[in-house]
């Protein structure tokens, strides 16, 4: 029996996925408007759009630009606060510039503008999340082995953060000389906060206050979970059920299946996502009526790895596999469950896959998004 760290795959539709359920459930998320904002994260320097906002029509697989805003260095991961009048992302420089930086975001327009920025205190901010009651900000610091939570104040605008850093290796000389830390996330009773470390193999495992005045974290009952040396924990998504979620690993290339209850969480099956041996797996969603789990990976064979769920007991079987541009890093699926989008960093587009609901394999649609190193798509509402 082993507890594995979980990254919550957004099971509202605000970012446009889901996880498993049972045989007869639909096929499709229904009553989802045609169009969605798309937001899109990046590799950029400040002077440049780091940030853009298109509107995607997830019925025709059509997407347009609406706006961009500069000013962040490198923005590549974002994420959006439930009702979308706030993004939060960061700034994913390797030292002292290192930033979290709050957005309100104009749904009306379609535009972001920048409320404030605050250090991160740890290089290579690389994922960001918002808390269950969305008055903090947390951002997992890749290159400064640490997590950072920030408060947030009336206006949604960052406060000073409190620094949390670790310490250990692993067996990867190259990859795993110190802690990076690749995700925060809550699981979906809110109850844990999991921070997955991708150098020590290690889930850092927080129970959440649950009363106001205690903070956010209860550091005093902390504690560490060591996976299976060198997997490197990357992202994780969970059921919509809460029953079940799915890890990927970057270095050893697996998706482990898991199964949640009571703040309890057992490893059901270990299946590879990159059989090439490439180190390079990257994300992980699941469609939204939970038949079929996607998981990118990148350094050889770029593409998408797909597996079918089992009703019964939720565990996977690799069901296809779709090439890709190089370097496929985040990818969304639209809440009707019709396409898949891959930000394609190293070729410069946002390629869009229709998705059959019935085998869960994808087909190029041909239809693409040009923009320079993008790297995290989220969809936010128009209304």
């Amino acid at each position: 029996m082993k507890l594995i760290g979980i990254c919550m795959a957004a099971a509202m539709a605000l970012i446009g996925s889901g996880c498993a359920g049972n045989a007869n459930r639909a096929k499709a998320v229904t009553g989802q408007a045609d169009s969605l904002y798309l937001l899109v994260g990046s590799y950029a320097p400040s002077q440049d759009e780091g940030i853009r906002v298109y509107v995607f029509n997830q019925e025709t697989g059509k997407g347009t630009y609406r706006s961009g805003i500069s000013g962040i260095s490198n923005p590549s991961f974002l994420t959006p606060s439930a009702d979308g009048s706030r993004v939060y992302a960061v700034g994913e420089d390797e030292g002292i510039s290192s930033t979290a930086n709050a957005l309100a975001f104009d749904r009306a327009k379609g535009t972001l503008s920048l409320i404030n920025s605050q250090p991160t205190n740890g290089g290579a901010p690389c994922n960001i999340t918002l808390s269950p009651k969305e008055d903090y900000v947390l951002t997992a610091n890749y290159a400064g082995g640490s997590v950072t939570v920030f408060p947030l104040g009336n206006r949604g605008e960052l406060l000073a953060g409190d620094t949390l850093t670790f310490t250990g290796s692993g067996p990867d000389k190259e990859r795993q000389a110190q802690p990076h830390l690749h995700s925060v996330l809550f699981t979906p009773d809110n109850r844990l906060l999991l921070a997955n470390d991708l150098g020590t193999d290690r889930i850092h495992v927080f129970p959440v206050n649950d009363k106001k005045g205690e903070g956010l974290l209860n550091r005093a009952a902390a504690y560490d979970v060591q996976l299976a040396p060198g997997s490197g924990p990357r992202h994780t998504c969970f059921a919509p059920d809460g029953k079940h979620a799915y890890l990927i690993t970057e270095l050893s290339g697996d998706v482990i299946a898991i199964s949640y209850d009571e703040m309890k969480l057992d490893t059901i099956q270990t299946i590879k996502a990159d059989t090439l041996d490439a180190h390079g797996s990257a994300d992980i969603h699941i469609s939204p009526d939970g038949d079929f789990v996607y998981a990118s990976n990148r350094l050889k064979g770029d593409g998408i790895a797909i597996f079918s769920v089992s009703s019964e007991d939720g565990t996977l079987e690799k069901v296809g596999y779709q090439p890709t541009g190089i370097h496929p890093r985040n990818f969304v699926i639209t809440p009707n469950g019709k396409f898949l989008l891959v930000a394609c960093r190293d070729t410069n587009e946002i390629q869009v896959f229709a998705r059959d609901a019935d085998t869960g394999l994808l087909k190029d649609t041909g239809e693409k998004i040009e923009m320079s190193k993008p790297v995290c798509l989220k969809f936010v509402p128009m209304n």
